[in-house]
């Protein structure tokens, strides 16, 4: 079995920060790209960013500048830093992995339970 946990959300003012982390765990042999989408209420989920097993991030445009992605390959950790936080990012942050289990020669995608991030005016 393949779980991923996130940690970090709150609430938090508009302007300041906050850092969520999403920690893979299980038999997994490996994790290509790890990414972040959002969902706010009555609307459809949405990318954040995204970053591959090399590194290579991809960030939607609303966020570009304000938040960052990092990945720790060695904990099978990825991770979302926000800073200058807006009303607009409050939401339900999930991570995703695509990641092959030991049991089986598939890759496939993961997804966390979600943290909320509240933005107060």
């Amino acid at each position: 079995q393949v779980q991923l946990s996130e940690s970090g959300g709150g609430l938090v003012q508009t302007g300041g920060s906050l850092r969520l982390s999403c920690a893979a765990s299980g038999n997994i042999i490996g994790i290509n790209d790890m990414g972040w989408y959002r969902q706010a209420p009555e609307k459809q989920r949405e990318l954040v960013a995204t970053i591959t097993s090399g590194g290579r991030t991809n960030y939607a445009d609303s966020v570009k500048g304000r938040f960052t992605i990092s990945r720790d390959n060695a904990k099978n950790t990825v991770y979302l830093q926000m800073n200058s936080l807006k009303p607009e990012d409050t939401a339900v942050y999930s991570c995703t992995a695509e990641a092959r289990p030991s049991w089986v020669a598939a890759w496939y995608d993961f997804w966390g339970q979600g943290t909320q991030v509240t933005v107060s005016s």
